[in-house]
């Protein structure tokens, strides 16, 4: 087994490796997403509008379900497959930017999931807005020779136009759906949402039939109920819910929801929205009232795990309940698009999970580095702003009151240059030590940062998982792909848990 970034600083990619042969895999023309660009952020305006103007896509998913259900679709929405009770699935998160960190997972995915079942894709199949148009580069090609089905679950992304694209691959080239009968009147507030929201092209999605040649073996074949569903593979259910544009879900797909869960059978939730997160607990509200952890910690349901995408890294916190089950809660969003940063989360004490308990991935000093290095190129300031592997992790372990991940080299000295990038880049702290500008400077640097740290050279940290099940319990990996070719030709095991079923 190859060394992880747990076990070295070579492990995580950095150094003068070799990069790998994923470019080979890449068309010969990639444009880039770019969230600095005013063309993005308006094409991407719906996600502010909603949260402005009400939220439409509870009524839009209903129609897509009613639409689904009458051309056929199971009414309870659950795929039924025969598959062995030993099986095996890979679960990929926020993929579809179709530049180098997308195709970077792509070797690494391919000789991990070797022998497996199926796939599932965990939030934002495709970025910027969803459109049919991109799915040529960013879903068909990168994973062509990936030989089992993919099933998918949208992200927010997928819904800025209407989640039309994702019903048309993942859904049976379900038709577009007809204008509602009413129109909204002025000047209300879903009359100014009508006036403002962005739209697919009509033409969109023209060449979905020619792109799809490229996944076109009945065994890839994966024809979904709707954008939420249930699998039942082997020993297991796998539940996927779509939490839409604001990270909910509406009160119809809520009481079913609580339908699918009941039963002895292990369950696992997979969720556009995670449910722990950066060192936070959101358990996603649904419409009527009750939230997804109110029916994932209910002991009749028996759920074992609930992964999420959406934020774009690795993170695992193993919550014990009270009445003594421990549950996995994961995030796994690093499958392709750019990286949320892991070194503003702080000290983890959080539903009974310690920092001993928590995994990340990248580990938060890898982070701190990966940033220092972007913007210290970016803003000509290489010299002063940019951080060593072994500095970053220094300064690290001095906020969060941590002892070093991996074995540390020659003693590091922490400067007052160090602290203050480690500031400006809103590194985490102890709980307990909170600043007033620590944590505004934290959220800006989320919100604003993170979505222009596209680096398109190694290491890109960008991980994926693979997931053997058995009746008695169900072994889930972390692998990381980095971009360099050590990586590539073994992918490093960057977290492993076996979760009981019995």
């Amino acid at each position: 087994m190859s060394e992880s970034s747990r076990d070295t600083a070579e492990g995580a990619g950095w150094g003068t490796a070799e990069r790998g042969a994923y470019q080979q895999l890449m068309p010969s023309h990639v444009e880039k997403v770019s969230w600095l660009d005013p063309k993005t952020l308006w094409a991407a305006r719906n996600g502010v509008l909603a949260s402005w103007f009400g939220d439409p896509t509870g009524d839009t998913r209903s129609r897509w379900v009613a639409q689904r259900t009458a051309a056929g679709a199971p009414a309870d929405k659950v795929i039924r497959r025969h598959d062995a009770d030993a099986f095996s699935f890979m679960v990929i998160g926020d993929t579809g930017e179709g530049d180098d960190p997308q195709y970077a997972v792509v070797p690494g995915f391919l000789k991990v999931s070797q022998e497996t079942d199926f796939a599932v894709i965990a939030s934002d199949v495709i970025y910027p807005v969803g459109t049919a148009d991109d799915y040529g580069t960013k879903f068909f090609r990168p994973y062509q020779d990936y030989p089992a089905p993919i099933y998918a679950i949208p992200g927010n992304h997928d819904w800025y136009e209407g989640l039309g694209g994702f019903m048309r691959v993942f859904c049976d080239d379900a038709p577009a759906l007809p204008a509602p009968e009413s129109k909204p009147r002025p000047p209300t507030r879903a009359w100014w949402r009508s006036l403002l929201w962005h739209h697919p092209r009509p033409a969109d999605g023209q060449h979905l039939a020619k792109e799809r040649e490229l996944r076109s073996s009945p065994d890839q074949q994966a024809v979904q109920p709707g954008p939420y569903w249930a699998i039942d593979a082997g020993p297991v259910r796998i539940i996927g819910i779509d939490t839409g544009l604001l990270g909910t879900i509406d009160a119809e797909q809520g009481a079913w929801l609580r339908e699918v869960a009941k039963g002895p059978t292990p369950k696992i939730l997979v969720t556009g929205s995670p449910l722990y997160v950066d060192g936070k607990y959101d358990p996603c509200a649904i419409e009527g009232g009750g939230t997804v952890d109110d029916i994932v910690r209910d002991p009749d349901h028996h759920f074992v795990a609930a992964i999420g995408g959406d934020i774009h890294n690795y993170q695992r916190y193993p919550v014990r309940l009270d009445d003594g089950r421990t549950l996995q809660y994961v995030v796994s969003g690093g499958g392709g698009a750019f990286m949320h940063a892991t070194h503003t989360v702080p000290r983890v004490d959080i539903g009974n999970v310690t920092e001993q308990d928590f995994r990340c991935y990248p580990l938060r000093g890898d982070s701190l580095a990966f940033y220092s290095r972007l913007y210290g190129r970016r803003l000509h300031l290489r010299r002063f702003f940019t951080l060593t592997e072994a500095e970053a992790s220094a300064v690290i372990c001095e906020r969060l009151g941590i002892p070093p991940t991996r074995t540390p080299g020659p003693p590091v000295r922490v400067t007052r240059r160090i602290r203050l990038i480690a500031s400006l880049l809103g590194a985490g702290g102890r709980p307990d030590r909170a600043s007033r500008f620590r944590l505004p400077v934290r959220k800006i640097y989320t919100q604003l940062f993170s979505p222009s740290s596209v680096m398109y050279s190694p290491p890109f940290f960008k991980c994926f998982l693979r997931l053997d099940v058995t009746p008695e319990a169900i072994r889930l990996r972390c692998f990381a792909a980095t971009g360099n070719r050590a990586q590539e030709v073994d992918p490093p095991v960057e977290d492993e848990i076996t979760i009981p079923l019995r």
